[in-house]
C-alpha cells in the first residue's frame, strides 16, 4: 500500500485533465472511458488552480473541483462563495485523508480569496459536517396522481390574461437567464449560474456523456408580455393493457417569479392529454404546488432530504450580509474544531472561522463585530450555517444538544432574529 505521505495532493494540469476525468467517473460510478464530446465539453469547466487531483505516482485516485459561485442571502444580498463539486476518492485509496487534504487546501485558498460561505450539494449526508459544514436548505419532491387533482384539465388556459407556449432550447437560452436573475434576487438559498448551465440544459454541450434528448419547454408570459415562468420537463410512453394512458410528465425543472406564474405552469402541466402522473423534480419544502391542487392528497412527498450545505467562511460578512425582519441581539460563540489555527474572533474558537461574536441586528440592517461579553448562544460553525439562511430552529437545534444556551431564552431570540417566513430553496445541483 502506498504511503499517504507518498500520495500528492495538488492542482491538476490540463495534461492531466483526462486522466483527473476518468477518475472522476470511476468514483461516480460511471463508466470509467470518457469520450472526446464529454471531455471537450468537461473543458469548458476547467479553471487554473481550481481542479485538485490526488496522484498515486501517475494516476489519478481522487478529484475536487471548485469555481466562483454567487449564494442569495436573506434579502436578497448576492454573496461570494466557493462552490464544491465532483468530490472523489478511488474506492482503492479510501480512508487515506485524501479528501481532507484537499479540502484543507481549497478552503483555504477560498478564505484567502476572500469568498464569505462555501457551498456544495451532499451525496452521503455524514462526510462534510466533519468540515464545518451544515446543512443550510432542504429540498423535497412531489409525485402528483392527476385525475385525483380536481384541475379541470379542459381549462389550462390562465384566467388572468397570460399564456402559455412552448419554446425551444435557443429560446431558452435567451429567456432563461434572466428570469433566473429575477428569481435569485427573491429566493434566499439560489445560487448564480453560467452560461454554460444553460448549454448543457439545451442540448449544446454534453457534460455527462448520456445521449441527449430534447425536453419540452414551457413559457408562462403575463398579460403585458413579460416572461414570468419557465418549465423543462420530459414524458414517457406508457400505456395499460386496455389501452389506458399511463404516462409521467416529469420535470426538470421549473421556474417562476410570481405565484400565478407557478399555478398555470403547474395547472398546464396537469393537463396535457394521456398524463396521469407529474412529477415535480426538485422543489422547496415550502412549495406552493400541493395547495394549488384542489384536492392537496393527490400530491404525495416521494423524497424529501437535505440539499444545499453551507460551511461559513467569514462570520461578519456572513451575518451583515443578510436582512432581519425582528430587532435584537446576541452574542454568539462560533466553535470550528477544523481547518487552520487562530481566529480573527476575540476569544478564538479555533479553526478557520471560530470566535465569539456580538450581532446587533433589526429591519435596517446589521452589525457584527467581535466581543469578549459572555456568550448567549454556543454552536458549531455548522450550526451557524444551518441558521443563517433562516431554515433551522435554534430552540430545535439547542433541544438536539447541537447548540447550547448560556443565556436562557437565548436561542428564541435567535429563531425570532433569523428565520424567515418562506424558506430558502436552492433550485440547483451541481
Amino acid at each position: 500500500m502506498t504511503r499517504r505521505t507518498d500520495i500528492d495532493v495538488r492542482p491538476i494540469t490540463e495534461a492531466e485533465f483526462p486522466d483527473w476525468n476518468r477518475a472522476l467517473n470511476t468514483g461516480f460510478l460511471q463508466p470509467p472511458a470518457v469520450g472526446a464530446e464529454q471531455l471537450e465539453a468537461r473543458r469548458l469547466q476547467f479553471v487554473p488552480g481550481r481542479l485538485l487531483g490526488a496522484f498515486d505516482g501517475d494516476r489519478c485516485v481522487a478529484t475536487f473541483r471548485s469555481f466562483d459561485q454567487e449564494v442569495t442571502a436573506v434579502g436578497g444580498a448576492p454573496v461570494r462563495a466557493d462552490a464544491i463539486s465532483n468530490v472523489t476518492v478511488t474506492a482503492t485509496h479510501r480512508r487515506r485523508g485524501l479528501l481532507t487534504r484537499m479540502m484543507a487546501q481549497d478552503l483555504a485558498a477560498a478564505k484567502e480569496r476572500g469568498d464569505v460561505v462555501a457551498t456544495l450539494i451532499a451525496a452521503e449526508y455524514p462526510i462534510y459536517g466533519r468540515y464545518g459544514f451544515g446543512p443550510a436548505t432542504t429540498m423535497t419532491e412531489w409525485t402528483v396522481d392527476v385525475p385525483r387533482a380536481g384541475l379541470d384539465p379542459r381549462r389550462p388556459v390562465p384566467e388572468d390574461g397570460g399564456r402559455i407556449d412552448l419554446v425551444d432550447g435557443e429560446d431558452v437560452r435567451k429567456l432563461g437567464p434572466e428570469l433566473h436573475e429575477r428569481l435569485r434576487r427573491a429566493q434566499p438559498g439560489a445560487v448564480s449560474r453560467v452560461d454554460l448551465w444553460w448549454q448543457a440544459r439545451t442540448g449544446v454541450v454534453n457534460l455527462s456523456g448520456a445521449r441527449w434528448t430534447e425536453p419540452c419547454y414551457a413559457v408562462y408570459r403575463s398579460a403585458d408580455g413579460e416572461v414570468e415562468g419557465l418549465a423543462s420537463y420530459r414524458t414517457d410512453d406508457h400505456w395499460g393493457d386496455a389501452k389506458q394512458p399511463l404516462n409521467t410528465a416529469t420535470v426538470d425543472w421549473l421556474e417562476a417569479v410570481t405565484p400565478a406564474a407557478e399555478r398555470a405552469l403547474w395547472h398546464y402541466l396537469c393537463s396535457i392529454d394521456w398524463v396521469q402522473t407529474v412529477k415535480s423534480g426538485w422543489r422547496s419544502p415550502d412549495d406552493l404546488l400541493p395547495d394549488l391542487l384542489p384536492d392537496p392528497r393527490a400530491a404525495r412527498i416521494t423524497t424529501q432530504a437535505d440539499w444545499l450545505w453551507v460551511r461559513v467562511l467569514d462570520v461578519v460578512r456572513a451575518l451583515e450580509a443578510r436582512a432581519y425582519e425582528g430587532q435584537g441581539s446576541l452574542v454568539l460563540e462560533v466553535v470550528d474544531r477544523w481547518g487552520s489555527p487562530g481566529s480573527s474572533g476575540a476569544e478564538s474558537g479555533g479553526g478557520l472561522t471560530g470566535g465569539r461574536w456580538r450581532l446587533e441586528a433589526g429591519p435596517d440592517g446589521a452589525s457584527c463585530a467581535p466581543t469578549t461579553e459572555s456568550a448567549d448562544l454556543v454552536l458549531d460553525v455548522g450550526e451557524l450555517a444551518s441558521l443563517w439562511l433562516g431554515d433551522a430552529s435554534a430552540v430545535r437545534l439547542a433541544a438536539l444538544g447541537r447548540v447550547r444556551e448560556e443565556r436562557a431564552g437565548a436561542a428564541r431570540v435567535a429563531d425570532a432574529l433569523l428565520r424567515t417566513s418562506r424558506r430558502p430553496w436552492c433550485p440547483d445541483m451541481f
